[in-house]
């Protein structure tokens, strides 16, 4: 899963080294951090967050395949 979230990152922002994504193994979930340079910042969220909810209906459905929860979150 971080693995596809990178890579969509980075197919959407400017300065591609900049994106870093971390994936944290908590109780039960597994919490995606997105951070990204603050001029892509917007990019990222999306006009009134389209961008952003679509990347979390991805993490929600990957979850509910590998019945394992994702929470996907931009770190600033």
């Amino acid at each position: 899963m971080k693995e596809s979230v990178e890579m969509i990152v980075k197919a959407l922002v400017d300065e591609v080294d900049a994106v870093d994504v971390r994936a944290i193994d908590r109780e039960g979930a597994t919490l995606i951090e997105v951070r990204v340079a603050p001029g892509d910042m917007g990019k990222i969220i999306g006009r009134q967050g389209r961008t952003i909810r679509a990347l979390r209906s991805l993490a929600y459905a990957v979850s509910l395949k590998k019945r394992h929860r994702y929470i996907l979150e931009i770190v600033e």
